[in-house]
């Protein structure tokens, strides 16, 4: 096994007779390294791109959500949520009513997912810092407000500077006739006092007011359609789900942050590993260059493997010198392709090498990039794979060789 190794790596590294095969055998290293760099940046880039919309999301989605399995609202008497608020591991809880509603500013008409929430949500969510213009308060004396989300804004073209008020207009529950729309109503108004950007979806359908109009609005005195809670960093968090589930029992349910946009994360998930399998057919391509620099090594070298024979080298031997010579071509172009990848990561996110457009318009100045060991190891062993199977294929014909 050393000597198959020792004779490949000279085979490698010293010059061959033919220029052409060194020409290849290089074309073959750089292939590897330009295929393992790719799917590097390109797995980091979309690591970069979930832990930016994780980020986002976690100012907006609570850290779990507890809502009825059956109707849409519940009361806290229902269970024993006074327990529920007082397990260890969670911070501080958010009472939330949230139900569809029509707004219309000006003659402008939207429909919108209006939520009510106490005064003090900013600091439960943090959700202050995704703010874009104005400011975030709910209630100033006896005055209402509203938070709304910036494709909310956009959509109704809400002026924060204006004295419009934007009125909330849902249908009452028991209300029977349909002679007077008016009268089938309940509407109420809130003055615009800021607007945030969390994630495009978020964006364009919800506005915050707070709690107590939303429960008259919505006709829930005394009730909530969520309790939100949050967690300590350093507790985990499906520990402390299961012990609400637990307490609950099988009429609630509990999400945590995925759960709450399974969907997204799936989605993004599939995207990630779908560009890593497309990528790793685009190496499988690079390989037969490897596949046909292996070949012509081996023909370069037939008088070498005679004489091998006759020196009593089996086919074992030779075959095994050959194979670590693929093994080396894979080896070199993926520890140089993880180094550039590595190396193009760093500099994305130190320097900003490629930036977005828009002058500063998105929450991003530059395409966001997370290196994650998982991703190098996965692609580093890809690449060995597939240069072992582009290394096996040639040292096959071999053995007509020997004698």
């Amino acid at each position: 096994m050393k000597l198959a190794f020792y004779i490949a790596r000279r085979y490698l590294v010293s010059r061959k007779s033919a220029n052409i095969v060194n020409l290849i055998s290089a074309i073959s290293v750089v292939g590897v390294a330009i295929g393992t760099m790719a799917l590097i940046v390109v797995l980091s880039a979309f690591n970069g791109i979930d832990s930016f919309i994780e980020g986002m999301l976690s100012n907006f989605d609570p850290d779990l959500k507890i809502t009825a399995v059956q109707g849409k609202s519940f009361s806290l008497d229902d269970a024993d949520f006074d327990s529920v608020k007082q397990l260890t591991g969670v911070v501080s809880y958010a009472e939330v009513v949230e139900e569809n509603a029509l707004l219309s500013y000006e003659g402008r008409l939207k429909y919108a997912v209006v939520k009510g929430v106490a005064t003090d949500y900013a600091e439960f969510s943090g959700l202050d810092s995704v703010m874009i213009d104005g400011e975030f308060f709910l209630k100033k004396g006896s005055q209402n407000y509203a938070v709304i989300g910036e494709g909310v804004r956009y959509e109704l073209s809400v002026g924060l500077s204006f004295v419009s008020p934007i009125y909330v207009n849902v249908p009452r529950r028991d209300f029977r006739s349909t002679i007077n729309i008016d009268q089938s109503l309940n509407r109420g108004h809130v003055f615009p006092s800021g607007s945030f950007s969390v994630e495009q979806e978020i964006d364009s359908k919800y506005i915050l007011v707070p709690l107590d109009f939303a429960r008259s609005l919505f006709e829930l005195e005394g009730r909530l359609t969520s309790l939100e809670l949050k967690v300590d960093d350093q507790d985990d968090v499906s520990r402390i789900k299961a012990s609400v589930q637990k307490l609950l029992g099988a009429q609630f349910l509990v999400q945590d942050r995925y759960e709450q946009h399974e969907f997204l994360y799936r989605v993004m998930r599939s995207e990630k590993w779908s560009s890593f399998l497309i990528l790793s057919f685009i190496l499988v391509i690079a390989s037969f260059n490897l596949l046909g620099s292996l070949t012509m090594i081996i023909i370069d070298k037939k008088d070498d493997i005679k004489i091998l024979g006759s020196m009593g080298a089996n086919k074992k031997l030779v075959r095994q010198i050959f194979l670590f010579e693929g093994w080396l071509v894979s080896f070199s172009g993926a520890v140089g392709g993880l180094i550039l990848g590595v190396v193009l990561v760093w500099a994305q996110s130190r320097f900003e090498l490629l930036k977005l457009p828009g002058d500063g318009s998105f929450a991003l100045s530059a395409y966001p990039v997370d290196l994650q060991l998982i991703d190098v190891s996965a692609t580093f062993l890809i690449v060995l794979c597939i240069g072992f199977f582009a290394a096996w294929y040639p040292v096959r014909s071999i053995s007509s060789d020997l004698t």
